[in-house]
């Protein structure tokens, strides 16, 4: 599933690749995997983005437009 709206949320936040995936602690690699679609993002890295970006994870995920 490609999760583009994480993308959106980082750029509006001004965060890079490597802030987010420090913010995680994963890889940037890892975290750019999760931005494009490679690779599935895990729930507990999906409850900390909402947290951090301050939305639902039915937003991150496409199932709210709010």
């Amino acid at each position: 599933m490609f999760f583009k709206r994480i993308k959106e949320l980082r750029i509006e936040f001004g965060k890079t690749q490597q802030g987010i995936a420090d913010y995680l602690q994963c890889n940037r690699l890892v975290y750019a995997r999760y931005e494009n679609g490679v690779r599935e993002i895990p729930v507990s890295m999906l409850i900390q983005l909402a947290k951090f970006f301050d939305v639902t994870i039915d937003y991150l995920v496409g199932l709210e437009d709010y």
